[in-house]
């Protein structure tokens, strides 16, 4: 039986004012009796017992107690709990009843921090839509509240996670906040330090449970790292650490929007897995472009140095692949934006480098040489099609963003390849080599057709600068190992011989695989030494692989040297580079026979200077006879015969008091008094043959070979290059067609006859002696001469003979015409041409 309360007259009387209209007493005292707290459930007693008359007075401690007493002990009824506070504090919050919402956000804290059960579960839900009620009101105080809420709910370890709650809205909502620009500047600061604090509650909360991914996915990634971001840029970095994160008690103590999104960055990037990496690291990207931060890219640099040292070591290459990936969508863009991201590819490479790296390295120097090739193509496009007049300036802004690109491609390089091991370094050496235009050859790689010849030069200049950024500091236990035959015979191609630069390139690679004992350093500048000894040159005995390498390949160095010294561009430093190169064959390489050889090719430079069939300036030859004045001064020291040391010193000495200009420290100088010719010059000046195999002979040296002039090896390339080679001045010159000449070069070509020239034409005496001559020469050679320069010499000549012979047959033997067709290749596709019979043209014995 139902109990009712009897209400006065008066109280009724103010209930029937308040009654809205057409509802009778009766439905009015029933509604009254079911507001009576004796009919109310107990939860719901307990729940309004917390609130006091007066919300200044704050939570009633002692019924809150009750509360979570009885929550406790029956936890069935957290769930009526949770969705009977989420109803009050939702009228709070729509009349603005501040200091209500405050309580009861209160009691929800304490209620989610007592209670530890399966049952939270469903007053996790009333919890969740009461903070998201907070966080969609307008006072800046309340959504503070509520993400301090969220935050203390999302440091609790749940025994089960549920996978049916989602976070989508969190999301949005706390990324909203971080972008807050609210009038006041303290209330925008406090917003957006409550958004990155509730982005961070939400990546604790979730990463933690690996059948739940979902806030790796890229709608949520897109917002959260981008906020994260935008907080960090917009505030001064100057107290963020690069490195190591620091620890969460500084962290917590900095009440600044940048510190606390660069920890939570760090916390994103550190919980992420194998295959959320990309997720991550994409938005990065993103917001580097919409903000245009890649020039200047201090902020670029500073974001990715986070990510390589907060991500796991074996991750590195997956970041290493996005910047490449990113890199290659923006080939179009400016310089200085390549050049941005580039160096950013750098400072990952430098960091990643320490770790694993991965299946990346080819992948890494592949790109880069693809978008050097592009940098010297949009180089040479912008000098050939530049425009005239005020826009020249614009052109020259781009050539030199272009080469800002280049620097950075090659340091990226050379960074990187300094830091693997030896044998990955030989893979990208070979790898960059194979990349090297050669010209009348198709080994490289690199598509070169675009570029022209300037684009071609520099093209090449890059890679050669890739190439010793890489072979810097490579220590090889063999030659063999450093200068491979795949290697070497493209490094020493005439077509990397053509422009003063190349070779200088060419000659510091060559001293960087070398040099195993870093003595390059104290043979650096090309000088007079008087005593070899106080260099304190670190040598070791040749072993017999570099003593097979310089029998097969010796003469292709020999060769390189002499030809390099004959260039007419040459410059000081190429000089000061020969000299090197010289010194440190001898320290590596060089036993008794190395030795003569390289005497035997040091006299020939002196003999071509001062004949001087080239035609080299003087500055030139006086520059071949220094170095040659310093190359001998230190072999001699090295291998200490006392008769060879005195006769180069005796040389020396007389040059330094009648032709200072034959010595490196005098014709290298600015101003330097210049010979009018050498013909007229007393033989003391110069190095003798003879004297230098008595006094080496006399020591146990074979010098049967020094009275044989040095020949430099003739090799099929230098058919092939364009440039002016050694086959143009030791071969026959035969013409095949004679008719092609031009009537002036004939008669520029013929003699005037006289009596002279037919006495000289009838006296056959001088020409017997010498053919005679001559055959000596040849029998002397044959003894004396190595077996290598023997065999390439022979061999050059019988591919010369067999080039010939080809070429006269291709004119003389072809098929007889066929009224079937003759088969033509045309661009590489064969063709039958049908010739008719009326057209054929026979013998005369076949016609009748």
């Amino acid at each position: 039986m139902k109990d009712y309360v009897q209400v006065p007259a008066a109280e009724l009387e103010k209930l029937y004012e308040l009654a809205p209209t057409g509802e009778t007493p009766t439905l009015l005292c029933l509604r009254v009796c079911c507001c009576c707290s004796a009919l109310r459930p107990r939860y719901k007693r307990l729940v309004d017992n917390i609130f006091p008359e007066d919300p200044k007075d704050g939570l009633v401690k002692a019924d809150m107690e009750k509360l979570t007493f009885y929550a406790v002990s029956a936890p069935e009824k957290l769930d009526r709990i949770g969705s009977y506070l989420a109803e009050r504090l939702s009228r709070d919050v729509v009349r603005h009843r501040t200091g209500y919402v405050l309580i009861a956000m209160e009691a929800l804290d304490q209620l989610l921090m007592a209670c530890h059960s399966q049952s939270i579960k469903p007053f996790v839900e009333s919890f969740l839509h009461m903070v998201a009620k907070l966080l969609e009101s307008g006072e800046p105080k309340l959504q503070v509240l509520g993400t301090n809420s969220f935050v203390k709910f999302a440091n609790i370890e749940e025994d089960t996670p549920s996978y049916h709650r989602r976070y989508d809205f969190f999301v949005s909502r706390f990324s909203a906040m971080c972008h807050s620009y609210h009038s006041d500047p303290e209330t925008r600061t406090e917003i957006r330090i409550a958004g990155i604090r509730g982005i961070q509650g939400v990546v604790r909360k979730t990463v933690n449970d690996e059948l739940r991914a979902t806030i790796w996915e890229p709608q949520h990634m897109d917002k959260i790292v981008p906020s994260l971001l935008f907080n960090m840029q917009k505030i001064e970095e100057a107290d963020s650490r690069i490195g190591p994160p620091p620890s969460p008690s500084a962290a917590d103590k900095e009440e600044n929007p940048a510190v606390l999104a660069e920890n939570c960055f760090r916390e994103l990037l550190g919980r992420a897995s194998f295959g959320n990496m990309n997720n991550a690291v994409r938005p990065v990207f993103a917001h580097l472009d919409h903000h245009k931060l890649w020039d200047p890219n201090e902020f670029a640099v500073h974001c990715f140095k986070i990510i390589m040292y907060s991500i796991q070591a074996q991750y590195s290459h997956h970041v290493i692949q996005e910047i490449l990936g990113h890199l290659d969508a923006c080939k179009k863009d400016s310089p200085r934006v390549r050049a941005g991201i580039i160096q950013v590819l750098l400072e990952a490479v430098a960091i990643a480098a320490k770790g694993s790296i991965g299946p990346t390295v080819l992948e890494v120097f592949n790109t880069l040489l693809k978008h050097l090739r592009l940098s010297v193509e949009f180089e040479a496009n912008d000098l050939q099609g530049g425009p005239i007049g005020n826009a020249n300036l614009n052109t020259s802004s781009k050539d030199s963003d272009e080469k800002i690109v280049q620097n950075a491609i090659i340091q990226t390089i050379g960074f990187f390849g300094s830091n693997l091991p030896d044998y990955q370094r030989s893979e990208i050496m070979m790898f960059i080599m194979g990349k090297v235009p050669v010209f009348g050859t198709s080994t490289h790689t690199l598509d070169i057709s675009q570029l022209g010849d300037l684009g071609t030069r520099r093209i090449q200049i890059m890679l050669l600068r890739s190439l010793l950024m890489v072979t810097s500091g490579y220590k090889a236990k063999t030659i063999v190992t450093a200068l491979p035959g795949s290697f070497l015979d493209p490094l020493l191609s005439p077509s990397l011989m053509e422009d003063y630069e190349l070779r200088q390139l060419v000659l510091e690679v060559m001293h960087n695989l070398m040099d195993r004992h870093d003595n390059r350093a104290k043979l650096r500048g090309i000088r007079i030494i008087p005593d070899v000894a106080d260099l304190k040159i670190k040598r070791e005995k040749i072993c017999r692989q570099d003593t097979s390498f310089m029998k097969k390949n010796g003469q292709q160095l020999y060769r390189h040297i002499y030809l390099g010294c004959k260039e007419e561009d040459n410059v000081h430093k190429n000089y000061e580079l020969l000299y090197t190169s010289l010194a440190l064959i001898t320290i590596e390489l060089a036993n008794e026979e190395v030795v003569i050889d390289l005497i035997r090719l040091a006299i020939a430079l002196q003999d071509s200077a001062i004949i001087n069939e080239d035609n080299l300036p003087m500055f030139h030859r006086c520059g071949i006879m220094a170095l040659v004045a310093a190359y001998l001064n230190f072999v001699s020291q090295m291998i200490a015969v006392p008769a060879f040391c005195q006769h180069v010193s005796k040389v020396i000495e007389i040059r330094t008091m009648e032709a200072p200009y034959f010595l490196p420290e005098h014709i290298f100088r600015d101003k330097c008094m210049l010979p009018k010719s050498l013909e007229k010059h007393d033989k003391n000046l110069y190095f003798l043959t003879n004297k230098i195999a008595e006094s080496l002979g006399g020591s146990g040296y074979s010098v049967e070979r020094l009275s044989v002039p040095y020949v430099p090896q003739v090799t099929d390339e230098d058919r092939l290059s364009r440039r002016k080679s050694i086959v143009d001045t030791v071969s026959i010159q035969v013409d095949i067609l004679p008719n092609s000449i031009p009537s002036d070069d004939v008669v520029s070509n013929t003699e005037e006859i006289t009596f002279e020239a037919l006495k000289k034409a009838i006296d056959t005496s001088g020409m017997e002696e010498q053919e005679k001559e001559k055959r000596r020469l040849v029998i002397e050679k044959f003894q004396k001469a190595p077996f290598e320069e023997i065999a390439a010499q022979c061999e050059s000549k019988a591919n010369l003979l067999h080039d010939r012979l080809a070429q006269i047959l291709e004119l003389t033997i072809r098929p007889p015409p066929s009224p079937s067709g003759t088969l033509t290749i045309t661009s590489g596709h064969a063709q039958y041409q049908s010739v008719p019979v009326y057209e054929m043209k026979f013998p005369d014995l076949c016609v009748y």
